[in-house]
């Protein structure tokens, strides 16, 4: 009796639909590699420069053209790291990763200053605390030309590994997750990859405009 109850509990309980996506088998090997990467704004330099090195010892290893996505069958991030994620996964015109990590480092230095641009003194402090009561600290302007003008038209479903980017919905409070799993089961939210990274900023800035934003 005891055998059966435990046949029958185990049928059951495998048979039942699991609510969560599927998971497609590894790329490599018997387990599932993701890759998380912290937002941060400017600290988005210390991931790169960890990433850079990281892929430096897999081309050590496999050759000059290894590339992380070539190694990880999810890579994550949020902010500045699902920025990061796209940088690293949105495909070239011959297929292969857009940019190499060492690329992000250097991408973070040269244009941080614009993107985070710093207000020095009493007045700046005002200032900072000023725009932290009213929204978002930095304009974004510079950020959106410059990723508009790297990522193009590159779409979430043609990452060249799976991603997923957590954003957080201001205006309805709650958070929204973009990933290559959802655009699989849900071709509509195939959406322009620079979108999604900007989409925290954007719906905070919807907060103070009535003005629509491009998706």
């Amino acid at each position: 009796m005891e055998g059966e109850s435990s046949s029958s509990s185990s049928t059951s309980s495998s048979s039942s639909p699991s609510p969560l996506h599927p998971i497609h088998p590894p790329a490599y090997g018997n387990l599932i590699t993701i890759l998380s990467i912290d937002g941060g704004g400017i600290r988005g330099i210390i991931p790169s420069t960890i990433l850079s090195f990281l892929e430096s010892q897999l081309q050590d290893l496999d050759g000059e053209d290894a590339r992380l996505a070539d190694y990880f069958d999810v890579i994550a991030g949020t902010s500045t790291g699902g920025l990061v994620t796209a940088m690293i996964t949105a495909p070239n015109g011959n297929n292969r990763p857009l940019f190499a990590a060492r690329e992000i480092r250097s991408f973070y230095l040269e244009h941080s200053p614009k993107i985070f641009p710093q207000k020095r003194g009493v007045f700046g402090s005002i200032r900072n605390m000023v725009k932290l009561l009213t929204g978002p600290k930095y304009d974004g302007k510079y950020l959106h030309r410059i990723i508009r003008d790297k990522l193009g038209d590159t779409r979430l479903g043609q990452t060249l590994t799976n991603v997923v980017i957590p954003t957080f919905d201001v205006k309805h409070l709650q958070p929204t997750i973009f990933s290559t799993y959802e655009v699989k089961k849900f071709p509509s939210l195939n959406a322009r990859l620079f979108a999604k990274i900007l989409s925290d900023e954007r719906r905070l800035r919807q907060l103070k405009s009535p003005c629509k934003t491009e998706a």
